[in-house]
Parts: structure tokens; sequence; C-alpha cells
């Protein structure tokens, strides 16, 4: 029979930016900013307390993100609490192609592992990863948030993996944050069921040159994240977003939609302040550096 730690446990999870123009559903990249969780184990019922982005929309019950993600690990670790105190401040942008739902899953896979006396020994860090991609169903925004930097992940057969790769220090970025949400259902409902096998190996050989770009020749940046797969197969569902990632191109600018999107991420250097007066009335903008750690437990 498990038992539990005493006391609260804290988490924090940065926010993921997944595709980076060619590496559709394979490269991701974690980002500076964080979404921080509270958890500890009570007498009994569950109690969530929600503040910051998203904390008028999300449930306080059983269907909560981070909630439903806390039990599978529990259940994989055989502990089961009497009751749970949950308390999320939440700083990342909900449906805008951040990584939100990644954050929370891998902020409650590590949350419930840290409240379990041993969890590291009952679920270690390979096996709590493969737990969060198999909860969100792809490992693009959850490797990152897990493990940090910039993640190429997959599945090969029955299993998901995910290796780290460099980040030259002199890139970083600036997101471009629209008002509005876009569901990841309907980006990915707008995208073919077959591609040509021209555009199929030209965005392979894009995405073989963005790994090298990012770990140490940035100034290819610009040709290593044109993408042929899925951003302008999504305009329909975020027009402005794309008509940003084309004036930013047409400028030498290395833009892209973040994730499913509306966000839209530019890769900067020296420049990347100037890039602030770029956003579009309305928008967030946040410059952000890549971030080398994922998900931290404790202060």
């Amino acid at each position: 029979m498990a038992t539990f730690v005493n006391g609260p446990v804290r988490v924090s999870v940065p926010a993921t930016s997944a595709n980076l123009g060619p590496g559709f559903d394979s490269l991701g990249l974690a980002l500076s900013l964080r979404d921080t969780l509270e958890a500890e184990v009570t007498d009994g019922g569950l109690r969530i307390e929600v503040t910051g982005a998203g904390a008028d929309d999300v449930p306080r019950d059983e269907t909560h993100l981070v909630v439903r993600s806390m039990r599978a690990a529990f259940a994989a670790m055989d502990a089961e609490p009497a009751g749970l105190l949950l308390r999320c401040t939440n700083v990342i942008p909900h449906g805008r192609g951040l990584g939100s739902s990644s954050a929370a899953i891998v902020g409650g896979v590590s949350l419930a592992r840290a409240l379990v006396a041993g969890g590291q020994l009952l679920l270690d860090d390979d096996a709590l990863f493969r737990l969060a991609a198999d909860i969100e169903g792809h490992p693009d925004n959850v490797a990152p948030a897990f493990y940090g930097g910039f993640v190429i992940s997959g599945r090969e057969g029955d299993e998901w993996y995910a290796v780290a790769a460099g980040v030259d220090p002199r890139v970083s970025t600036v997101v471009f944050v629209p008002s509005t949400p876009v569901e990841t259902k309907v980006a990915r409902g707008l995208l073919p069921d077959v591609v040509p096998h021209a555009d199929a190996a030209a965005n392979s050989g894009r995405a073989a040159l963005l790994v090298a770009a990012l770990a140490g020749r940035p100034e290819h940046l610009l040709t290593a994240t044109r993408d042929y797969l899925h951003q302008e197969q999504r305009e329909p569902a975020m027009p402005a977003s794309l008509e940003l990632v084309h004036g930013l191109r047409a400028d030498g600018i290395a833009a892209v939609i973040s994730g499913a999107g509306p966000t839209v991420l530019a890769f900067t250097d020296s420049y990347g302040a100037d890039l602030t007066t770029r956003a579009p009335r309305g928008w967030a903008c946040h410059a952000l550096d890549i971030e080398s750690s994922g998900v931290l437990v404790g202060d």
C-alpha cells in the first residue's frame, strides 16, 4: 500500500511550441513561460483552485485535466489518496498553440509522483514521460514540457521516444498571441489525408535542416522553417495568423504557426525586441527564451 508525503508539493511546467514549421508532430521547444501547480493529499474529497489563464473556463471536478492526469499516475503506482487539494496558477494561454494541455498533463503526473513516498522508484522519468504521452496522444508538446529544451519525439511500434537536441545560445523567440483561441481538433480537421510526395520530401529536408539550424547554424532558420504540410492548410481557421507569418517571412524573419495555432512564433537573435512592434492590434506579444529545464518539482 502506497504512502503519501506530508504537506503540499509544487511543480512548474514550461509552455511549449510544437511543429516549428516542418516538424509536424515531431519537433518541440520549451519556452520561458511557466504554469505553477501545487497539490496535497487531504482526508477526503476534491478541491480545486484556479487563478490566471483559463480560470473561468476549466472545470473544478474530476474532469479537470490535471486531476485526470494525477489519477492516471496514481493508478500506475497503485496509490489512491483519500482526498486532494489542487491549486493551479496558470500563465500559459489556453487554446493558443503553446502547450497548455501538455503542461497540465505533465504537471499532473509529476505532482502525483511527488506526492507518493518513493514515487521515483515506482515511476522513473521515462515511464512518466510515456504515461504523459499516452494521455495526450502525441508527444511533441509533452516531451519538451517534461525534459525542457529542444526535443525530437515520436512513436516506434508501441513505444514513445524523445531525444534532446542542442540549441544555439544566440537563438530566442518572440510569440504573438491572438485574443481568441482555435481548438486543436478544428485545426487538425483541416488537414488533408494525403499529401504529394514532393511536398513530403521537401518537408523532411526542412525538418532535418531545422535541427542543424537550431543547433548552431541559425542563419539557416528561415529556409529551415518552411512548411509544406499543415500551415497553409489551416489558414481558414486562422487567417490573421497566416497573414502575420507571411509578412514576417517576407522580411526575412523565421516565423511559424506555434503548434495548432493560432499563436505565431518567430525565431530571433539580437533583433528580437524590435519584433514587438509587429503585433497586430489586440494581440499579446512576449519575448521568450528557450527554456532548458522541463518540469521542476519544488520551490
